[in-house]
Order: C-alpha cells, then structure tokens, then sequence
C-alpha cells in the first residue's frame, strides 16, 4: 500500500491512492490557492493553485514547494489621476504552521539562513504545502530581501530567488529526512534543484535526469529566462560545481545560460501546457542536441473550486429559468464593483464582455478599441447594446503594458458602458468569470502556450469569443460552443493581422452573438450548456494532475 512519503507531522490527510504512490516535489515560484493568500501573479499562479487543490482530491503523494513572499507580488491600486498604482504591503498569514524548520543555503558564497513553513492540507483543501522565507530575524537586510517581492523589478534579487527556490526546496527535503522519486519543476525557476542534486551524486548527470521532469509554459522569450553563467556561479547557483562540471551537464559552450534549454537537457521528460504548445515548443528546441522529449498535458482549472453551485445546478437540471435567474443574480454581484470602483451603472439584462488576464502586449488587451468608430457604436448602440469590462495586472515594470492599462482607463471615463476594474485576484477574477456572459481572449496565434481564464469561465456560463490559440483548440465547436475568430491570412504586417482579428471580432459580434443573445435566447443557452457540457471533465484540473502521474512521473 503506497503511503506518505512525509515525516509524520506532515504527512498526507488522506490514504494515498496507489494510482499516485510515487512521491512528487511540485517547486512553483507562484500559487494561487486563496485570495486571502497573496503569493501570485498571474496564469502560472492560477495553475499551480489548481493542480495542488486536485493532487489533495485525488489523493496523490505529491507535496508543493514555494515561496512565501511577504509583500507578495503587488497590490493594484488607483493614483489620484486613475491611472495604476502599486502598492506593497506586507502580510502576515496566521494559518501557515511554524515548526522551526531553518536551514542554511548560500547565496553570493554567503550563509542565509532559511525559514520554511507548513501549509496543512485541511485549511484551503490542497496538497500538503511549504513555504520558504528568508524575511526572518537571523539574515541581513539584503538577504531578508530575498523573499519580499514575487519577481522582484531588480534582476540579481531575482537570481537570489531562484536559488533560494531550488536549493533551498532540495535542502529542505535533507532537513525533514525525506528523498522524493520525482523532482517537478513548473517553469525553471526552481532548476537550482538540479545542480544541488548533481552536486551531491558527484556530478553524475544521469541520476539527476532520471529524478528531473519540467513544465514549459510559454513560447514568449520573456518567458525563456537567459543569464550570464558567470553572473549565476557568483550567486552560488551551482551549488559549488565547477565552471566545467556546469558546462559539461548542460552542454554549453558560451556564457549565455538559458533556463528552459538547461532544464530540458537536467530533465527525463518535460511537457508543454496545450497540444499546440507541444508541437510549438518541440519545433522551438528541436536544433538543440540532447534534449529530453516533449510531450503535452493541457492547462486546467479546478471545477470544484471555480465553479458556482447554483449555476452547476441549474445545469446539471437543464434548467435554463433557474440559469438565467442565477446568473442575474451573479452579474448584480459584479456589477456592484464595477460601481463602487468606476461609478458606472451597469445594466443585468445587457450583453457584458470581459478581458480579464495578466496584461502583457501580446495577448492584446486593447485589440477591439483599434478601430474607434466600431468600439463607439458597440458602446452606444440603444438597440443590443454591449457592456465590457477589462481587469488583469501587468508587471510594474513592463510599462508597454501598463501604458495600455492606463490609456484603456482613460478611453472608459468617455463611456457609460465600460471599464476597466483594479485588484484582479483570485477574488475579482470569481466575479468577472460568474458575472460575465462573454469571455474575450484575443492573444496572437501560436503566443498563448494554454490560457486557462477562458476554461473556468465557462465552467459558470460565460462564453468565449476567441482567436483559436492556446486550449481552446482542443475545445472548440464554433457556434455550438463557443466563437472563433478567424486566422489572420499568414504573411501579414502585425497591423494588418490586427485589423484582421478586430473586423471578425466586430462581424462576428454583430452577425451571431447579438441576434442570439436578444432576439433567441432559448439558442443562446443552448450554447451557454454546450460550453458548460464540454469543459468538464477535460479542462478540469483532476484529468490534468492524473495525467502528470501517467504521462510525466511515471515515464
């Protein structure tokens, strides 16, 4: 009988299901478990938070290692002008457990003292968790600094970080005097892991391979980390091995260290996050020798947390009455914020569209207002008229993006029927997903490695109006449960692609949705239950975390 692989006073609430006996370290720099647990950022957060809720469903032996960030990573707020603000404020989180668990690490051939604490799996229904600090009384300034702010704006804080997250995750395991199977790192911030093992085993890279699987989540450079070696060894990254010890074990010939090609080269198997993404990625690496192969698992969403019982109900009776009340009932809720934060009055029985995601330029948040003479008239129009709601937060210091947060807050002081909402966390993200009838995601083709906002917006009958990237080419049936905008022809200008995307977007708004949303709404819920009927099992994240037990650990 597979049994917990923890020590006692951690070990699993629950009998391990044997389908799940090898033991598994999850290392994510990010998790999104709880809005009142404010340690993310974005996609990679909502996943991970998801895949931990359903290891604990599923009863699997996996436990999650993160970082507990004390300010963590901004809180989204307005200046006396409207326009974004960031705030950090510290946090203290009275239901992690402190059992004086410290260890040292070295950080720039420093001793830093590590604190790490316990997530039990009962407080928000999850896997067992533990989160690391170095914000504690026993370090200097600068390595208390470590652990403040979740991607630090400073780019030498952040290679302290993932020292700290690999390193110390892998030390943690010889303080409690456990040794999992299966080392998974979500993206390769946590690849330290790596080089602590291959220094321990004398180098031999083979058994850090056998114990190593990775999880690539995006195609965008941003998201492929590059670092001067040399900068790294000064950080003690390599936990001691030798310049050539480093160079020999991931094949490298000049003094620009890639994260993502040296995981995939320190791991047995590695995924992409989308059938897509997997040939993208796989086409990506393919002029690189000695890469492990590339499979995919598709990003998921956790039903059982995501979605609304009265909605699920209502559904599960075919019900569409009991829907249609529900969901008033929903967007009131949200329509309450929009209020409180922009003085908009919003309308129930009006068509309302939300984009809502982390704001980055490629994923286009402002794609539909590029033509101001169909964004007014969608805006205006007293016959099916439209409502739309933007929310997402950008990286403080990615300022193309919140420049475009910025001017579309501008551009909605202009009209009655839009705006844009700070705060965008777990808990507003409930509220755009349960109170919106449309779900807007527009990212040029072939970006998107997943997005998974689209998939619990449906799990509470929100539909997506979408390009055909990411997940949603594993879903969609266009016009039965979901809209699909066209692809661009290939060769075009980026602005010409643009327009492309936009003119569908407005044809297909005008042509479809709005004639079934107020002239047939028997057929607009029929298309609400299809995308209800079809999100689940598949894009909910049990299938998801079975499927890393049978496709990734057990390889």
């Amino acid at each position: 009988m597979a049994q917990s692989f923890l020590p006692t006073l951690f070990e699993h609430p629950y009998e391990i299901d044997p389908k799940y006996g090898k033991s598994v370290a999850y290392f994510s720099m990010e998790y999104a478990i709880d809005n009142s647990f404010k340690i993310y950022s974005g996609g990679l957060g909502y996943l991970s938070g998801s895949h931990m809720r359903s290891a604990g469903a599923l009863r699997q032996n996996l436990v999650g290692i993160g970082i507990l960030w004390t300010y963590g990573y901004y809180n989204q707020t307005r200046a006396e002008d409207g326009s974004m603000a960031v705030q950090y404020l510290k946090k203290n989180y009275n239901f992690l457990e402190d059992h004086n668990i410290k260890f040292l690490i070295r950080v720039c051939n420093a001793p830093v003292w590590v604190k790490a604490y316990f997530l039990r799996p009962e407080t928000f229904g999850t896997a067992p968790m533990f989160f690391l600090s170095t914000d504690i009384d026993e370090n200097d300034e600068q390595s208390r600094n470590i652990t403040r702010r979740l991607y630090d704006s400073n780019g030498l804080t952040r290679i302290a970080q993932y020292v700290l997250l690999g390193q110390g995750g892998a030390r943690l395991f010889e303080e409690l005097g456990v040794e999992p199977e299966i080392y998974h790192l979500n993206e390769a911030h946590g690849l330290g892991a790596a080089f602590h093992m291959l220094a321990k085993n004398g180098g031999n890279v083979e058994e850090v391979r056998k114990r190593f699987v990775f999880t690539t989540h995006t195609p965008e450079e941003a998201g492929n980390e590059k670092m001067d070696i040399n900068l790294m060894e000064s950080f003690s990254f390599f936990d001691g091995l030798s310049m050539e010890q480093v160079r020999k074990a991931v094949d490298l010939h000049d003094n620009t260290f890639n994260f993502t090609l040296a995981a995939l080269r320190l791991s047995h198997i590695a995924n992409g996050v989308s059938k897509l993404h997997g040939e993208v990625a796989r086409q990506m690496w393919s002029g690189y020798s000695d890469i492990c192969p590339i499979t995919s698992i598709t990003n998921a969403q956790n039903r059982a947390y995501w979605q609304d019982a009265e909605l699920a109900e209502a559904f599960k009776a075919k019900d569409k009455t009991a829907f249609d009340r529900r969901k008033r009932s929903l967007k009131k809720d949200l329509f309450r914020m929009v209020g409180e934060q922009t003085g908009h009055v919003f309308d129930q029985d009006t068509l309302t569209i939300v984009w809502a995601r982390r704001f980055a330029a490629y994923k286009r948040p402002d794609l539909i207002t590029g033509n101001p003479t169909c964004f007014e008239r969608m805006l205006q129009r007293t016959n099916r008229p439209v409502q739309m709601i933007w929310a997402g937060k950008p990286y403080p210091s990615d300022y193309q993006a919140v420049e475009i947060f910025n001017r579309l807050n501008s551009l909605t002081g202009r009209y009655a029927r839009c705006a844009v909402l700070t705060g965008y966390e777990l808990g507003l993200s409930r509220l755009l997903k349960n109170g919106s009838d449309m779900w807007l995601n527009n990212p040029v083709v072939t970006r998107e490695a997943s997005g998974t906002s689209g998939m619990s917006a449906a799990m509470n009958g929100s539909v997506s109006i979408s390009t055909n990237d990411g997940w949603i080419r594993e879903f969609e049936k266009d016009g039965e449960n979901c809209f699909i905008i066209p692809e661009a022809k290939p060769g075009l200008s980026a602005e010409a692609r643009d327009r492309s995307d936009r003119d569908n977007f407005y044809t297909i708004l005008e042509e479809k949705v709005l004639p079934l949303y107020y002239d047939n709404k028997e057929g607009w819920y029929d298309i609400v239950f299809n995308s209800m009927r079809d999100i689940s099992p598949e894009f909910d994240s049990d299938r998801m975390a079975d499927e890393y037990y049978t496709k990734l650990y057990n390889a």
